[in-house]
């Protein structure tokens, strides 16, 4: 009698043990990228630590000139920093670069706070308040005094970044508009100007919780953002171009 041999059948896979399969391929490849000392192109990548301290410096930087305009000290940026002014120093060698580059970062992250902001909330006018909230947050108010005399503003980079936040805040605006929720008397000037405004806090001041003021205020110019509009507003919506107009 012949014998007849059976293949075992294979052990069915659960979904518990293909989520964490799938868990472990993107931790894998995680690892993988994050140990990966070339990009493609054979360009270095900065290690971790690099670039934890740049952003630490950036962000640093960025508070103090709040406080004491692009002239603040090297030293106190460091102290905020937590790093030594060596590192500082290695990074950004002088002044300007590393006003030019606080700029860069700040528009970067207001840039991806206005896309965000609209993919993730419930509707265009929650998604308009999250993103001022968030660019206050990020100081942007802070931008304007640094873009004065010697500051390059045809840089390629400036020009990439500013080319990028733009169209984030009229993509932003024209869908609170578009759905009814935004009156439709002002321009993307107009909110930039307000923000910009409100969120900074008056030169020489020692005021404590300017956060708490500039957010206080910021929601009131919301308010009255909303549609349909409550009263009407003299002169015409101000755009980009009339701002950058008015600051040639």
């Amino acid at each position: 009698m012949k014998s007849s041999t059976r293949t075992a059948p294979a052990p069915r896979r659960t979904p518990d043990q293909a989520q964490v399969q799938a868990q472990a391929q993107t931790q894998a490849q995680g690892r993988t990228e994050g140990a990966a000392q070339v990009s493609a192109a054979g360009v270095p990548r900065p290690r971790a630590d690099a670039v934890r301290n740049r952003e630490r410096i950036l962000a640093a930087a960025r508070e103090a000139f709040v406080e004491s305009g692009s002239g603040a000290p090297f030293d106190e940026v460091a102290r905020r920093a937590g790093i030594g002014n060596a590192t500082l120093y290695r990074h950004f060698p002088d002044r300007a670069t590393l006003v030019h580059h606080v700029v860069l970062f700040t528009m970067g992250r207001v840039t991806a706070s206005a896309e965000a902001s609209l993919a993730e909330e419930p509707d265009a006018f929650a998604a308009l308040c999250r993103f001022t909230h968030a660019a206050a947050d990020e100081r942007i108010g802070a931008l304007c005094p640094m873009l004065g005399d010697g500051f390059d503003g045809d840089h390629p980079e400036l020009l990439a970044a500013r080319t990028a936040l733009e169209e984030a805040v009229v993509t932003l605006l024209a869908a609170g508009q578009d759905s009814g929720l935004v009156r439709t008397d002002i321009g993307v000037g107009d909110l930039m100007v307000a923000l910009s405004q409100l969120s900074r806090p008056l030169p020489g001041t020692a005021c404590v919780d300017t956060d708490r003021f500039a957010h206080r205020h910021l929601q009131l110019f919301l308010d009255g953002l909303r549609a349909p509009a409550r009263s009407e507003l003299p002169g015409s919506a101000t755009t980009l171009d009339d701002l950058r107009q008015k600051t040639m």
